[in-house]
């Protein structure tokens, strides 16, 4: 497997850290081979707390321990590296970084959310396209192993729903449920795949209940709560039981079962969730907000 150098742009998140460490160190009993971090670029958005607030101790982190060169542009990573981690924690920022970078035509990974709008998660993808840049986006949830043995587990018939569940902490800058809630949708993707047809929402100050119907009748739901448990699982109902969704029943970190899909797509150039599926997340997630603000169900166009 070509070693190759792997730039990261956005340094407000702890996923930088975990990544860097699977990457960089072959002594981690979960080392992900394929690539080194080698250069980054810190980024952070002014008017978000939870971003830039944290830029300074994960850009030394990476410096000092694992000697990440840090430089001063999206476009410095892009002409240093062979492959780009886009880690801004601000959604709303990745289509600006993703555009100036677009002409190295770098294959590159953008954390979740792709964006938080749909417009812009087009032309995410558009650019992409015209550019022939691979590119993939997603919660590290979905690759849980307790999520994929779920998944695999077909000797009990088709998946006929699912309900999914999670923290849904809320943040005024990224609207909605881009910030928390798409971890527990990625995984009811993850279940039911493309084809949602309508949703509707019911919250309150402390919980939410999203209830989704598929174009082939399947209904799948996803419970947030802003108290009690912050762990995240899941139910995957077949045709002849159901299953629960463990996504901490396997000691692998599901970080590093991303991580290997992420090297897939630099090394190939082939992504395990489609764009086309990323896209359809950010329009339930759009429509998954409207509902809540409205109280009316939303058909998904």
């Amino acid at each position: 497997m070509k070693q190759m150098n792997i730039g990261i742009i956005g340094l407000d998140t702890s996923h930088v850290v975990q990544f860097t460490k699977l990457l960089n160190d072959p002594s981690h009993e979960f080392h992900v081979n394929g690539g080194k971090v080698a250069v980054a670029f810190p980024g952070g958005s002014p008017d978000f707390e939870l971003s830039h607030s944290r830029v300074e101790g994960f850009t030394t982190q990476l410096s000092d321990e694992f000697g990440v060169s840090i430089v001063d542009s999206p476009e410095a990573v892009a002409e240093a590296c062979d492959a780009i981690l886009l880690e801004s924690v601000d959604g709303r920022v990745h289509l600006d970084q993703f555009r100036r970078i677009a002409s190295y035509r770098k294959p590159v990974y953008i954390d979740k959310p792709l964006t938080v709008r749909a417009d812009e998660a087009q032309e995410i993808v558009t650019i992409a396209k015209a550019e022939g840049i691979p590119i993939m986006s997603s919660s590290a949830l979905r690759f849980a192993e307790g999520m994929k043995a779920a998944v695999a587990q077909t000797e009990l018939g088709d998946i006929i729903g699912a309900d999914c569940y999670g923290p849904m902490a809320l943040q005024p800058t990224q609207p909605g449920y881009f910030w928390y809630g798409i971890h527990s949708i990625e995984m009811l993707y993850a279940l039911l795949g493309k084809g949602c047809a309508e949703i509707s929402v019911k919250a309150n100050a402390d919980h939410d209940v999203i209830t989704a119907e598929w174009q082939d009748g399947r209904i799948g739901t996803v419970r947030g709560n802003r108290k009690g448990s912050s762990k995240f699982g899941g139910v995957a109902h077949r045709v002849k039981g159901s299953i629960f969704v463990d996504v901490y029943a396997n000691p692998k970190p599901y970080y590093a079962s991303l991580l290997d899909s992420i090297i897939r797509l630099f090394q190939t150039g082939s992504a395990d969730v489609t764009i086309e599926e990323t896209l359809e997340i950010i329009r339930f997630i759009e429509a998954a907000n409207e509902s809540r603000a409205t109280g009316k169900s939303i058909r998904l166009a």
